[in-house]
């Protein structure tokens, strides 16, 4: 097991990492306005079930009213008096606790940045993998098609034009295809267009196709492929 300059396992930052990467915060849409509210990344809204609403169709029953119908019923409402010579503590002195829970945002996304970024190899190879297993049984077109998608995904990574998130997080994509665990590497590309449309837009319907294939391939024709990194 390698250890960084500060003591840290390689494999603990890189589970550390794969559970920030997906919960962050991004800043309000500055294009609109300076006060646009933040917006929730994907993993953050599915972890507080979405936005909130509130239920406007409840009844709200009328007052009563008393045999005059002048007065509305009301129960007394006991006033309280402090006691002669205590003076009660000004109103602002005692701050509730706030019940809102600690968001992490981008900085401490940031702060648990790897000094090294995955190998655009490591990621590659699972996807030619089930890329491979599914041209027994899928049209070439189709699959043709996806190998064009994802030779843009790789001269994007090479050429810079995709974040550290996202490389960690197609990082974690290929692993899940890799372990023929299909419904989380699907979450991650859910993940990954709703946080990074504008990066990953080009190339990430091909990887929804390929996911979508190779799950619906027979276990079979899955081992008979040459499993990756073998």
């Amino acid at each position: 097991m390698l250890l960084n300059s500060r003591g840290v396992s390689q494999c603990w930052c890189w589970s550390l990492k794969a559970a920030m990467s997906d919960r962050f915060v991004k800043p309000g849409n500055q294009e609109h306005g300076w006060n646009d509210p933040p917006q929730f990344s994907y993993g953050l809204q599915k972890e507080t079930g979405g936005p909130k609403r509130n239920i406007l169709n409840k009844r709200v029953h009328a007052p009563q009213l008393t045999g005059s119908g002048s007065e509305m019923q009301s129960a007394p409402v006991a006033s309280v008096t402090p006691p002669r010579g205590i003076i009660p503590p000004p109103m602002d002195s005692v701050t509730p606790p706030s019940m809102c829970p600690r968001i992490p945002s981008d900085e401490t996304a940031e702060a648990v940045e790897l000094e090294t970024e995955p190998c655009i190899e490591d990621v590659q190879e699972p996807l030619y993998w089930a890329l491979n297993a599914c041209r027994h049984t899928v049209k070439k077109q189709i699959c043709d098609d996806v190998e064009r998608r994802l030779k843009l995904f790789e001269d994007m990574w090479k050429s810079g034009k995709l974040s550290p998130l996202v490389k960690h997080r197609m990082h974690g994509l290929s692993q899940d295809l890799k372990s023929k665990n299909w419904d989380a590497a699907d979450e991650i590309h859910r993940g990954l267009m709703v946080d990074h449309v504008s990066e990953v837009s080009q190339w990430m319907v091909g990887v929804k196709r390929l996911i979508a294939e190779a799950r619906s391939l027979n276990p079979e024709q899955i081992n008979n492929c040459t499993d990756p990194g073998s």
